[in-house]
């Protein structure tokens, strides 16, 4: 009995592994970086490079939501089937130029789109560009509005894996003011700020908003501070794009997912991502 659970224990962890483009090792395997690296690596499973993966340019675009995974792919000019699946999402590439652009999504939540930034990174990514929706803790934020966050603070589980020092999650410099330029270029008014991220949206309760409130939040989503403290740890640089699709600040939940003007933020939105690539 003992001989089949370990047999059943070790094919189910092939099976693991292999969903979720990870690899499990008994020793480590060579990484460019060197020897010093290579005695270094802390992680037992990590994300991998396997030899059909395609290597994909620095500039990588992850989206969460499906419907804007299309939104993009149009601006782009990309057609055709997934280049790769990674794990339930689906990759594309883009030329415009010289340059190559990859497509990802949909995501949701920390977990998930911060796996997808690991295999992202090991398959060539430098500068990704998050796009993504959240709610509007200040009334001030209204649905339909554009959200740029500059900072993030942490209500998800999956950044205390990333984290190292006091720093709180922040975007990358260089990708922020490549965002701003793309919206002033466009002449579109957008909120910039802090954003909070968590695992349970059915749990933001009433004094919750209020606390956010007061510490100058935005917008809550799923994702952020989890993408910015990986892409630290990691050394690659992020931004992200965020429209709202529905109200908190009143203290009444105001969803906006079917409003007109929602879906046309979303096509501005997903003009600003193609725009902010170009300018990577």
């Amino acid at each position: 009995m003992f001989g089949i659970g370990c047999l059943f224990f070790h094919s189910m962890l092939d099976v693991r592994c292999s969903m979720f483009d990870v690899h499990l090792s008994k020793h480590p395997l060579p990484a460019p970086q060197g020897l010093d690296s290579l005695l270094m690596r802390e992680e037992v499973v990590y994300a991998r490079k396997d030899k059909n993966d395609p290597t994909i340019g620095p500039v990588a675009v992850m989206v969460a939501m499906e419907t804007d995974v299309a939104l993009v792919r149009r601006y782009m000019d990309v057609r055709g089937r997934p280049l790769r699946r990674i794990m339930n999402s689906s990759l594309y590439k883009a030329k415009h130029g010289n340059q190559s652009i990859s497509i990802v999504g949909p995501m949701l939540g920390a977990p998930h789109a911060v796996m997808i930034l690991e295999k992202l990174i090991v398959l060539g990514a430098k500068k990704i560009l998050f796009l993504g929706w959240c709610g509007s803790v200040q009334e001030s934020v209204q649905i339909a509005d554009l959200l740029l966050p500059d900072r993030a603070m942490i209500g998800e589980g999956t950044s205390g894996y990333y984290a190292s020092g006091n720093v709180g999650p922040r975007p990358s410099k260089g990708i922020v003011k490549a965002i701003e330029d793309s919206f002033e270029a466009c002449s579109v008014p957008f909120h910039k700020g802090l954003v909070w991220s968590t695992d349970a949206p059915y749990r933001e309760t009433r004094q919750k908003v209020l606390l956010l409130q007061r510490e100058g939040v935005l917008g809550v989503d799923m994702e952020i501070s989890a993408l910015f403290t990986a892409a630290r740890f990691r050394s690659v640089e992020i931004g992200a794009l965020l429209v709202v699709s529905d109200e908190l600040g009143s203290l009444h939940w105001k969803p906006g997912f079917s409003s007109s003007k929602f879906k046309k933020s979303r096509k501005m939105a997903a003009e600003i991502v193609c725009s902010t690539c170009h300018k990577l």
